[in-house]
């Protein structure tokens, strides 16, 4: 297996690149975790029941990511989240909230090698390609999504819940995804990752760097990605990670009670 350099040892002030390829969770963002950018898709394009499923069903997501693998767990993610929703419903809570969350996600030192390449830059993911296309080409500047294509019904428009084409991107599905994009080009000059799993991509590349896990890791000011950041409302305040999301579903029946209170004294005044 080969070994690569951190990203910290790519000085880009010396190095001129013109393509690169690079994941994205863990690697061109702080967060190595997409549970939370599903759970945003479950209560924003669902339902707050979908998204409690989902959080309840986390325990068995995270040990088929340790001990079975990291393919099983994106599937079931990607079952809970997505199943039955309408098209339109999932491009659109993904063009604007999970931008939204994406943007305050985005890793400084990484950002900007992806953003110093001048010609090709492809995000390879593991994630559903509808769940990140906008974000990646619109915020990051990127010309191509490599990632997990989901199956919509054709007379209803609605996900199925299943993955189609070659299944979930990891590992060897990476390589063969970047081969297959960058066939007669020429290999990337650049790779980036952020995991074992993508060793098989970055070995292609004519350099590859490692993007280590960092708690003191930088985040691009909002104002350096390629368009302002528009804020939509939506139920979540903070990033849904498993233990945000406890909190929110633990005070969700107090903020109920509390609406409740007030509609009441409203009512009482007005009488």
């Amino acid at each position: 297996m080969p070994k690569f350099p951190p990203i910290s040892e790519c000085n880009i002030k010396t190095k001129s690149y013109k393509t690169v390829a690079a994941d994205l969770d863990g690697t061109l963002l702080i967060s190595n975790s997409s549970f939370p950018y599903f759970m945003l898709i479950a209560i924003e394009a669902g339902s707050l029941i979908r998204g409690l499923i989902l959080l309840l069903t986390f325990p068995i997501i995270a040990i088929s990511y340790l001990l079975i693998s990291e393919s099983l767990a994106i599937k079931t993610m990607i079952y809970i989240s997505f199943k039955g929703l309408k098209l339109r419903d999932i491009e659109h809570v993904s063009r604007t909230v999970l931008s939204r969350f994406y943007a305050g996600d985005v890793r400084k030192e990484s950002f900007e090698v992806f953003d110093k390449c001048e010609g090709k830059k492809v995000v390879v993911t593991a994630n559903p390609i509808i769940m990140v296309e906008s974000f990646v080409k619109d915020y990051l500047g990127g010309d191509v999504v490599l990632g997990t294509s989901i199956g919509i019904d054709p007379l209803t428009q609605k996900a199925t819940g299943f993955v189609t084409g070659d299944g979930v991107l990891v590992s060897g599905m990476k390589r063969k995804a970047i081969v297959a994009e960058f066939e007669g080009e020429g290999m990337p000059d650049v790779g980036l990752g952020d995991r074992k799993t993508d060793h098989d991509f970055m070995a292609l590349c004519k350099e590859g760097y490692m993007v280590h896990r960092d708690k003191d890791a930088k985040p691009v000011p909002e104002d350096h990605l390629k368009s302002p950041i528009i804020i939509h409302e939506g139920r979540l305040v903070k990033r849904p990670d498993p233990l945000n999301a406890i909190i929110f579903f633990i005070c969700l029946p107090f903020s109920f009670l509390l609406s409740l209170i007030k509609k009441d004294r409203l009512v009482h005044k007005m009488s």
